[in-house]
């Protein structure tokens, strides 16, 4: 018997190219298909967070509160170096300055935000909306400062703004350990073997899509919010590293460190449960 499960994850091009062979039947599914749910990194929290996907990409800082309901996997992930969230604004200032101000941020429950808070106080006046409309709020005026991932990190200088501050270059510099971004979650009453089984398989759809670089490309584009080649070249090759094929020792140590610093700052709860379930 075939379970359907559903699957959630960002069109964003490192999802699109990850997910890509699993969620077309060209790698083998033993036991379950996939319906797959495209959203932003925000709604995916949000909908894990009501229990809604069997699997979803999520963000690290919204995992620290469903380790009790969800499993991470270790595969399919975004984690890696040179890859962390700016804070950028349209003049130059320095981030004492902003303290207080608003800034734009991709979403409460990101890893951006967790970072954000992480990196000091007094960076609680947040303006929340979907990440590809926070450089039009700050043309607009409507933020002081704003928190960007995903695409806009190679496009931001265009579009006249400045860099304030690298927080992934602060995390690495503070921890010597990589950026834990986005992980992929399995809900834990799906049982060990079917979690194994789907973590096999979405590790094998990455495979897949380093072996066949160009077969995705069309799903991308049809999903992208910046369709150049190059844009999205950058894209998958800053977020789809060795550490999506395999977490690995520094991947969870990495994790762990990041959780440990939030709960002693009382921006997640503490739990029993561990990370996967193996």
């Amino acid at each position: 018997m075939t379970r359907q499960l559903t699957l959630g994850y960002s069109p964003c091009p490192n999802d699109t190219y990850i997910f890509y062979a699993l969620t077309h039947g060209l790698v083998n599914r033993p036991g379950f298909s996939i319906r797959e749910r495209l959203e932003d990194v925000e709604t995916l929290n949000q909908l894990a967070l009501d229990g809604l996907l069997d699997l979803t990409k999520i963000s690290y800082h919204a995992l620290g509160h469903l380790r009790d309901n969800y499993a991470l996997l270790h595969s399919g992930g975004a984690l890696g170096r040179g890859c962390g969230p700016l804070v950028i604004a349209a003049e130059p200032t320095d981030m004492d300055a902003l303290r207080g101000r608003r800034i734009a941020i991709p979403g409460q429950l990101t890893t951006a935000n967790l970072l954000l808070q992480l990196y000091g106080q007094g960076y609680e006046n947040v303006l929340i909306m979907p990440f590809d409309r926070i450089m039009g709020a700050l043309q607009r005026g409507e933020a002081d400062a704003g928190l960007i991932i995903h695409e806009s990190r190679f496009t931001y200088r265009q579009s006249g703004f400045s860099e304030i501050l690298d927080l992934g270059a602060w995390w690495e510099e503070l921890t010597g350990l990589p950026i834990p971004l986005g992980g992929i979650l399995a809900r834990r009453d799906l049982g060990t073997e079917t979690i194994r089984t789907v973590d096999a398989a979405i590790r094998a759809s990455l495979e897949y899509a380093h072996t066949h670089p160009n077969e995705p490309r069309e799903y991308i584009k049809d999903h992208a919010q910046e369709l150049d080649n190059a844009v999205i070249d950058a894209h998958i090759g800053l977020y789809v590293n060795d550490f999506s094929l395999d977490l690995g020792d520094a991947g969870v140590a990495a994790i762990e460190t990041l959780f440990a610093r939030a709960e002693a700052r009382g921006l997640i709860p503490k739990t029993d449960c561990s990370l996967f379930v193996d």
